[in-house]
């Protein structure tokens, strides 16, 4: 289930944003950012839609992912087939 970023408030949407980071381990190439920077960077890519905020149900667990990524796992759930639980 899409859980829309305009809907969560501020605080919750940065410790969901500061989780992602951290679980991810994201890396950034050659420079290297602190927590805060990679948080503003990601920010604007949930709220403007190209990652979604995703809350599974089946694991109750909150994720993030592109849109086509969402599709895809839509489709395999239609279809009896279980990915790798919101892989990259």
């Amino acid at each position: 289930m899409i859980i829309p970023a305009e809907k969560i408030q501020a605080d919750t949407l940065n410790n969901i944003l500061e989780e992602f980071i951290n679980r991810e381990g994201t890396d950034y190439g050659e420079i290297e950012y602190n927590l805060a920077a990679k948080v503003e960077k990601l920010r604007p890519q949930v709220l403007n839609g190209d990652i979604l905020i995703v809350f599974d149900d089946q694991l109750q667990s909150i994720t993030l992912m592109t849109p086509r990524q969402y599709q895809e796992a839509q489709h395999n759930q239609t279809h009896g087939e279980r990915t790798p639980h919101f892989e990259n």
